[in-house]
């Protein structure tokens, strides 16, 4: 099967304060996008890498990542307004012939190879897959006049990327009017009438947010490991 991934890049670098996009930031010496596409080319050295990029940051990309990727390992599509245009321009551009595909998230580069193979394992077999892990705190919903209560957190789970779908699927589902109700892919194909199928992901596969999670992706990978 022709598989594809669309990496989602679009973030500002608001919250961290920062001048540079946070996908752009080093986690021992290697940009996290770097890192992000690396983990998906050791998966499937074939597979078709799109990156949706704010159109003022391509030309800072390029400079950055030919020290790491290899030339030809990966498309660059431009971001829309929201995550939602930004998905819906890469699919777009995919080939005729992909028959999977996978949108994970630009600055989750712990991503392990082998939850990006159960995730394109099981979409083949189910049509979709959407990794998640249990929350280890406790949950409290607020309620409308202002007290709270607790949920049981064995019903709530945490989603993350990549999340990968039948390509046909996810062309009709992106066919769809946008809506702020869709905060990822699975909202999205969920709305156009598909079950969503829930599998274990990976508790160190963090979104970059913080300048804490950069130190915490540091200790992770080490010093030493490469992007392949």
């Amino acid at each position: 099967m022709k598989r594809a991934v669309i990496i989602v890049a679009g973030g500002k670098g608001v919250r961290m304060g920062l001048s540079t996009p946070k996908q752009f930031l080093d986690i021992a010496g290697i940009p996290i996008l770097c890192r992000t596409v690396g983990q998906f080319r050791s998966f499937d050295p074939s597979i078709d890498v799109l990156i949706a990029l704010p159109a003022q940051y391509i030309d800072y990309w390029k400079r950055i990542s030919q020290a790491f990727l290899p030339e030809g390992s990966y498309r660059i599509v431009k971001g829309g307004e929201e995550r939602f245009h930004s998905v819906k321009n890469a699919i777009n551009a995919l080939s005729p012939d992909t028959d999977l595909v996978g949108v994970h998230d630009g600055v989750r580069p712990l991503v392990s190879v082998s939850c990006i193979a159960q995730c394109y394992t099981t979409a083949a077999l189910k049509g979709n897959a959407v990794p998640c892990i249990n929350p280890p705190e406790s949950i409290r919903t607020v309620l409308t006049d202002g007290t709270s209560k607790i949920i049981d957190r064995n019903t709530v789970k945490l989603i993350q990327t990549p999340q990968v779908f039948h390509a046909e699927v996810l062309r009709h589902a992106y066919a769809q009017q946008y809506e702020p109700s869709f905060t990822d892919d699975a909202s999205v194909v969920e709305r156009f009438g598909e079950k969503i199928n829930l599998i274990d992901g990976d508790r160190s596969n963090i979104k970059i947010t913080t300048l804490e999670d950069i130190s915490y992706a540091e200790y992770v990978v080490g010093k030493t490991k490469k992007v392949h």
